[in-house]
């Protein structure tokens, strides 16, 4: 499946602003599922510095520096991507979690050093008691681990409330453990830290999800957004994704932009300005299928 993306920031400052530095993770990871055409980066006001570089993640970070003075901040990125659909294995037939674990403890094993990094706590995903708890009513002893995995995302697709309006960026996981109520992203750091909590590796995946409008209507232009689920590390066959705001296993509709331990390492847009005052934030994302 091929889609062009278009993802559009705007910042409308009450007063000039004198200087910025943004980081953004907006441009599309190539993997084995998946193949970034093209990309392209458009900031207005023309950047005095644009560079772009790969993290530590493997991710395509853009850094840029606007130094004249401007009222307003418009980044648009568009992108396009084919998207394959992934291998999927017999979930039951995974090796039980707790000798996922055992290797993962194993800080000399020679192919999972770099994979130890998704075990630890990180800087929004802290090691959370209560997270941990849920997560053990699906690991249950020797229960294969992603037939495990798959239980605990359909849990907190079923026992959290999906509400938009209950939760911001810094909302600390336990208390969206206490209220049962967040978005996809809270959904993610929840799974995350329950599976840290047990020994596993998790990581957070960053990107979007084609939305389909009812049949027989219009698709609304700018109402697609960004998207958040998570991955858990299966030593013989590398990392399988599970999204538990749908409660599904993703595939082709589900586009990668960046990887991380949590939100914080692949934050859409961030930086820091001088002057401005009051601000109003607007973001537009389309995910189009492109056909033939």
């Amino acid at each position: 499946m091929k889609y062009r993306i278009s993802h559009q920031t705007r910042y409308q400052y009450a007063e000039p602003v004198s200087l910025c530095h943004s980081v953004v993770h907006l441009k599309p990871r190539q993997g084995p599922y998946q193949r970034c055409l093209l990309s392209q980066l458009r900031v207005d006001p023309w950047p005095a510095v644009n560079r772009e570089h790969e993290d530590f993640f493997g991710n395509r970070v853009n850094y840029f520096s606007i130094q004249q003075p401007h009222e307003a901040l418009e980044v648009t990125a568009v992108s396009e991507v084919e998207v394959m659909r992934p291998n999927i294995p017999d979930l039951s037939r995974t090796p039980a979690w707790e000798r996922v674990r055992d290797l993962l403890g194993d800080r000399e094993h020679p192919r999972l050093a770099t994979k130890q990094v998704y075990t630890l706590p990180s800087p929004q995903i802290p090691l959370d008691a209560a997270a941990r708890a849920f997560a053990a009513d699906s690991f249950t002893p020797g229960r294969p681990l992603l037939e495990a995995t798959c239980d605990l995302m359909a849990r907190i697709y079923t026992e959290f409330a999906y509400d938009p309006h209950f939760t911001t960026i810094a909302t600390p996981i336990a208390e969206v453990m206490e209220h049962r109520r967040g978005v996809c992203q809270d959904f993610a750091h929840i799974a995350i830290a329950g599976l840290r909590g047990l020994g596993l590796a998790a990581r957070y995946v960053s990107g979007y999800l084609e939305t389909l409008p009812p049949p027989g209507q219009a698709k609304l232009q700018g109402s697609d957004a960004s998207h958040a689920w998570f991955a858990v590390l299966v030593p013989e066959l590398g990392w399988v994704d599970f999204d538990p705001t749908n409660n599904l296993i993703p595939g082709e509709q589900h586009i990668t932009t960046a990887l991380g331990r949590d939100f914080h390492d692949v934050t859409p847009m961030r930086g820091i300005f001088y002057g401005g005052g009051s601000h109003e934030l607007t973001v537009a994302v389309d995910v189009n299928r492109v056909e033939g």
